[in-house]
């Protein structure tokens, strides 16, 4: 008998031999295990019933190339407006920078740090410190670069179709993108170079330095160990969304 008619007599296994896969809950427990205790991957305790860390990065990049993690920070920051608390008035704008223990990819001499290797997380908030957007380049790009992509990529909420917001607070360092700011019918409100900073101007841009730390208590965004950017923005995406989902639901941060 030939193979194929072997093949044919052959009744077809109800599921596939090996063991039985993870359910998609367990993993993201065991990413979010990794995102709070920046722990390697191959040390994930196979105890906690999350699965081998292998397991959970190849699904951390099944989730990144499909979308899931940005879909959920747009549903969370719909339900905030929704709820009355986003601001959608006014937006700060800045940069922090972060060491890159692995290099790869978006990662370069950090002028803050004996020029280490690292990268830089450029943020924009809300006027109450809610994250809208970040986007992670090389520690030697100038924040000024990425000002109109934040603005341009702040997430749209169903509820009011303006996505921009109606001024742009930020240091000197965003002084060259004012005209630009304007043609998106943006106030700024960036102190001149070469002139007084404006008075009082940290009152109301604190908020984005509390949403600095509120993104680095989660220890794996504290120091990058990703090579590939999007993982690393995966990590970036899922700390956003609980953050917003703490602001949501009234939960302590710490």
């Amino acid at each position: 008998m030939s193979l194929t008619g072997r093949a044919r007599t052959w009744p077809w296994p109800e599921r596939s031999p090996g063991p039985r896969p993870v359910p998609d809950r367990l993993c993201l427990q065991g990413i979010l295990y990794v995102l709070c205790n920046d722990l390697a991957w191959q040390l994930l305790p196979l105890e906690l019933g999350f699965g081998s860390g292998q397991m959970c990065w190849r699904r951390l990049e099944r989730w990144q190339k499909a979308g899931v993690f940005d879909q959920l920070h747009r549903i969370l920051v719909a339900e905030l407006n929704a709820a009355g608390q986003l601001d959608r008035c006014r937006a700060c704008v800045d940069g922090s920078h972060i060491r890159a223990k692995k290099r790869g990819a978006d990662t370069g001499p950090s002028p803050v740090d004996r020029r280490k290797t690292g990268s830089k997380h450029h943020l924009i908030c809300d006027g109450r410190g809610t994250p809208l957007r970040v986007i992670t380049t090389a520690a030697n790009v100038n924040d000024v670069t990425q000002t109109l992509a934040l603005v341009d990529g702040i997430p749209p909420v169903a509820s009011r179709p303006r996505r921009r917001p109606e001024a742009l607070l930020g240091d000197k360092g965003y002084d060259p993108n004012r005209d630009e700011l304007r043609k998106r019918r943006i106030l700024p409100v960036i102190s001149r170079k070469g002139c007084p900073n404006i008075k009082d101007m940290g009152k109301v841009r604190y908020v984005v330095e509390q949403t600095f730390a509120l993104l680095h208590q989660f220890k794996r965004l504290a120091v990058r160990w990703e090579r590939r950017t999007e993982l690393h923005d995966a990590f970036v995406s899922l700390a956003c969304s609980l953050i917003c989902r703490r602001r949501l639901y009234g939960l302590s941060y710490w």
